[in-house]
């Protein structure tokens, strides 16, 4: 995984922090997400676990390398499985 591929792989298990969101209480909020949807990602923050859709969202993504990224939410507004596959089809 790297910042060049992001947008194909799994994001679960990743830490994130909400750069901005149209929901502002979200906005600066860090943590791991836990679960996809097409639509939305549960994320795991200090308070809880919450709901987050991707159509409005920017997110900063730490990578395993050190390496940060930020990705919008609508570039990634597939199905996981979908998105992963999408990459196979790139080859």
């Amino acid at each position: 995984m790297s910042a060049s591929n992001i947008l194909f792989h799994e994001l679960i298990g990743l830490n994130i922090t909400i750069v901005e969101s149209s929901d502002k209480s979200l906005n600066g909020l860090t943590g791991e997400i836990i679960d996809e949807t097409k639509q939305t990602i549960r994320v795991k923050f200090e308070q809880g676990v919450k709901v987050v859709p991707k159509a409005n969202v920017t997110l900063k993504v730490d990578l395993p390398d050190g390496q940060s990224v930020n990705i919008y939410g609508k570039k990634i507004m597939y199905r996981p499985e979908d998105r992963i596959r999408r990459m196979n089809y790139r080859r």
